[in-house]
């Protein structure tokens, strides 16, 4: 499974929210690859992230894409990410 973590320009947020999903991944027992992309690089056409975790503000910037998109309102909580993450993933 591949994930990708998702901001502007794909080194600020992205990589808090990644480092975030792979804690919550690892104590849900879930194996995933999570990537920290920018918004260009979740678009892409040879794009292969089943799901995309973003911001609210950024969301409507990656309308249409085939992936599963999951706004985290507060990236520093854990329990919002285990629980939307649990939900996606199961």
């Amino acid at each position: 499974m591949k994930i990708y973590a998702v901001c502007g320009a794909g080194i600020g947020t992205s990589v808090l929210l990644k480092s975030n999903a792979d804690r919550v991944l690892a104590t849900l027992g879930i194996e995933a690859e999570v990537q920290a992309v920018s918004v260009s690089d979740a678009m892409a056409s040879e794009s292969l992230a089943q799901v995309v975790l973003i911001t609210p503000e950024l969301k409507d910037q990656i309308q249409g894409i085939r992936s599963e998109v999951i706004p985290i309102e507060n990236i520093f909580n854990l329990e919002e990410l285990t629980q939307k993450l649990s939900a996606a993933l199961s």
